[in-house]
């Protein structure tokens, strides 16, 4: 733990991206001398790649800890919480020195310590607390309750991960993420053995077993039309296909076995068993890229709903048959990775693109369509298809070079950015609305008031007793300059303070912008936006003059989710 909670530190403290992988660098390279440390190196990498555990100790008896071992009133360390912003934190900064420090490893810690602790009782995980943080080093108290409250955030990019590893080890970046697929599953157990699979001598095999491999990620493609043929070339030089708002996963169907993987890397196959007549109708071997949607019988872009629908698809303990006959998903393949066993990456997109058009024509899976091309003679053509994107739940154009292999994350495939992928999106939603709630943030955000509520007028100006409606929340958008601003104006326009939350003076208007609008039962509002954020501040309109919720609904998709 001594020589993690060392590196956090480095890590925390760095300003530059090449000095976090530096960092990663002086921690990796003793380590792959020494097998006898590939166990917590194995760790050292799950966590800072992006892996997660579930919270081991329950938040109730961190701030019990709190309170029974400093002796402070609880009001005291509340305050102390709110201004430092982060719970590990506020217990590291707390909490006595202890008197006889251990040095206990990391694996210790993640294989035995933390995960005894959820088979005792409440009383007895306590006592095993307390006593673990007695005998702690000062130094190493940070990163312990970093672990325990599953908070573990150091500004450490999956991408940085992959580069300290490619330079300590001299293997190719590209292998390295491609090993890495699958390491940082949620929930699961890393050993020193995965740590020498990762690190071991670069070979030519592909993507083993169920693992899948790095996904290919778009760039924003943001340029006037008339600069696209500069910037792009001619469209004939592009597959232009819709963008719909689903869950990215790959499909694999391997030694008679099939998995699908989020661009999380999760298995998610247990949410989505209407899947699995795809995966027997392909051959094994297969391994497709693509996007899940709900929707509904057809072929193309029939019957794509929004975006909520989907969601209420997530995170369910049961799936019955009669919510799989409500909410179907298909699943719409864009590139074909692997066939019969043969890694495609390298292959023209056009080729991939043909390869899969015959898989998914053989298949006959109704729940697996093709995605669909769309065409036109020029850029402003394309952007006049684009415009009509909403009207079929699209977001806008995926663009992909005709003759460009498939990548790894963001960073081109070949030599210019007609190998990249790109996404032409629609420009967001947007309405005017009031800042009604402000809370602190978390980090270095913990002492502003950086995240906010918005809301929208119920009626007109002209309509007596009309109230503000609350329907979003965004904390992005706004310069260091403009939050420090905000703040300042909060703190003399509060009305009133709930714990971590003051209500204020409705007096700041801010264009919201976002990528979708759906009905919501849970909502007071009764819509959902999807990924609100700030788009500019409206210092030149009075809150009386913001939107309206009849401007809200008005943007609510003709068939809306229900």
């Amino acid at each position: 733990m001594r020589a993690f909670a060392a590196l956090y530190r480095d890590l925390d403290a760095a300003t530059s991206t090449r000095h976090k992988t530096e960092a990663l660098k002086a921690y990796l390279k003793p380590a792959l001398a020494e097998p006898a440390r590939w166990a917590g190196a194995a760790w050292v990498v799950y966590l800072l790649a992006g892996g997660k555990r579930k919270q081991m100790i329950p938040t109730r008896l961190l701030r019990r800890l709190a309170l029974e071992t400093t002796g402070l009133p609880e009001w005291l360390v509340e305050e102390s919480y709110q201004n430092v912003g982060d719970l590990a934190e506020t217990l590291a900064l707390l909490l006595p020195p202890a008197g006889a420090a251990e040095n206990v490893a990391l694996e210790t810690w993640m294989d035995e310590r933390l995960p005894a602790l959820r088979a005792l009782d409440e009383e007895a995980r306590y006592a095993t607390l307390s006593g673990y943080v007695a005998t702690m080093a000062q130094e190493d108290r940070l990163v312990f309750f970093k672990l325990t409250t599953g908070a573990l955030r150091v500004g450490v990019a999956r991408g940085q991960v992959v580069q300290a590893l490619a330079e300590a080890t001299g293997l190719d970046a590209p292998i390295i993420a491609e090993r890495l697929m699958g390491y940082t599953q949620a929930g699961r157990s890393v050993t020193a053995e995965d740590f020498g699979a990762l690190v071991a001598p670069q070979t030519a095999t592909p993507a083993a077993g169920g693992r899948p491999y790095p996904f290919f990620l778009a760039h924003q493609l943001v340029a006037p039309v008339e600069d696209l043929a500069a910037k792009l070339g001619p469209p004939q030089g592009w597959i232009a296909e819709w963008k719909f708002d689903g869950i990215r996963a790959q499909l694999l169907t391997r030694g008679g076995q099939w998995r699908l993987w989020s661009r999380g890397e999760e298995l998610i196959a247990e949410a989505f068993p209407d899947l699995a007549s795809v995966a027997k109708a392909l051959p094994d071997g297969t391994a497709l890229d693509g996007e899940i949607v709900v929707a509904r019988e057809g072929a193309g872009v029939a019957g794509i709903e929004p975006f909520a629908k989907l969601q209420q698809r997530l995170n369910r303990k049961a799936i019955t048959d009669r919510f799989l006959a409500e909410l179907p998903v298909a699943f719409i393949a864009y590139d074909l990775l692997e066939e019969n066993g043969a890694d495609l990456r390298a292959l023209p997109q056009i080729e991939r693109r043909s390869r899969l058009e015959r898989i998914v024509a053989r298949a006959r899976a109704r729940a697996l369509r093709l995605s669909p091309r769309v065409e036109a003679a020029d850029w402003p053509g394309l952007a006049a298809t684009r415009a009509e994107a909403r009207a079929i739940g699209a977001e806008g154009l995926m663009l992909k070079g005709r003759e460009a292999p498939y990548g790894a994350g963001r960073k081109r495939s070949g030599p210019g950015e007609r190998d990249l992928w790109w996404k032409w999106k629609l420009d967001p939603m947007a309405v005017d609305a009031v800042l009604i709630y402000a809370q602190r943030g978390h980090g270095r955000r913990a002492s502003v008031y950086s995240d906010y509520t918005f809301a929208v007028w119920s009626g007109p100006q002209d309509e007596a007793g009309r109230v503000l409606v609350p329907f979003a929340k965004a904390y992005s958008g706004l310069t260091d300059a403009e939050m420090a601003e905000v703040d300042a104006i909060i703190r003399r326009t509060t009305v009133e303070s709930f714990g971590p939350v003051r209500s204020v003076t409705p007096t700041l208007v801010f264009e919201l912008g976002f990528e979708g609008i759906a009905l919501s039962k849970r909502h007071k509002s009764g819509v959902a936006t999807r990924f609100p954020r700030m788009l500019r501040w409206r210092r030149d309109k009075p809150a009386a003059e913001a939107d309206t919720l009849a401007d809200l609904q008005a943007l609510l998709p003709v068939s809306p989710a229900v």
